[in-house]
């Protein structure tokens, strides 16, 4: 399938603020891309691209006093499959994990391990380990948060998810992987496009954040806030938390003033549409 994603952000600074965004599609999608992303800025400003410590690519650029609108679309193509399941995976002792896999062990700014440390154990020290496992976790996460747009809180961390028992899905992956990292299981933070493709739309398009975890020799996607293979993932950014890949970093004060989000299937629209066409 064809996927057609993009964003329309509107931002308002009171003077020349230095930024960098986090929106661009990752790298890993290179050969699917379709139609390359294009990227407009009004007014037009100078940007330059570097890629961060885990691979992500990040926009730099200088926003005006004033409005500044970042408008990109692109699409890609798909294979229109759910996300591998694999319940024969199983987990690797730490003395045998890549070593660019520890750093997904530790705690960070929003997955304090060491408070979680003994309620994890406590909870699935005896569930078997391996996928089985990994899904206790995302089960047990999905069903002790209330999901509430209303609740979302920027600093929240997986500690205080843990015992407010309310959040977006940026709390549901932070819960999930302290909990996993307490297990001694290596899990990351994603975030990007997931639109309603095979499932009934729900809430206005935005973007979504899940996990990966090292299991089976390989990293997997676990989603606890849906809690259920998704088709048509993007991803744009990973890091250890949602501290590492913002799609926003201002260095200054900013006012989110306008944000719009689509991700859509679009490969019937291709497929009526005449040769030569544009």
């Amino acid at each position: 399938m064809l996927i057609r994603y993009g964003y329309d952000i509107t931002l308002t600074c009171t003077q020349p603020t230095p930024m960098i965004s986090l929106l661009a599609v990752h790298d890993e999608r290179r050969q699917d891309v379709h139609a390359p992303e294009q990227i407009v800025t009004t007014p037009p400003v100078g940007i330059r691209t570097y890629r961060d410590l885990y691979g992500n690519t990040c926009r730099r650029f200088v926003a005006p006093a004033g409005d500044l609108s970042l408008w990109g679309d692109g699409t890609v193509a798909d294979d229109g499959q759910p996300d591998p399941v694999d319940w024969n995976a199983a987990e690797a002792p730490v003395a045998e994990l890549p070593d660019d896999s520890l750093v997904y062990l530790l705690g960070s700014r929003y997955c304090e391990t060491d408070r979680l440390s003994q309620t994890a154990w406590d909870m699935f020290g005896t569930v078997a380990p391996g996928w089985g496992r990994v899904q206790a976790i995302c089960n047990f996460v999905n069903g002790h948060i209330a999901f509430d747009y209303l609740s979302a809180r920027a600093t929240r961390t997986a500690h205080e998810a843990f015992h407010e028992r309310v959040g977006v899905c940026r709390d549901y992956a932070h819960l999930a992987i302290a909990l996993c990292r307490c297990m001694n299981i290596p899990a990351r933070y994603v975030n990007g496009y997931l639109g309603d493709i095979g499932v009934p739309i729900l809430d206005p398009m935005d973007f979504s954040a899940w996990i990966e975890v090292y299991i089976g020799g390989r990293w997997m996607t676990f989603d606890p806030r849906n809690n259920m293979p998704r088709i048509g993932r993007i991803v744009v950014a990973r890091g250890r938390d949602a501290a590492d890949v913002p799609l926003i970093n201002s260095f200054g004060a900013h006012t989110l003033k306008a944000f719009r989000v689509w991700t859509y299937d679009v490969t019937s629209l291709a497929s009526t549409t005449p040769a030569g066409s544009g």
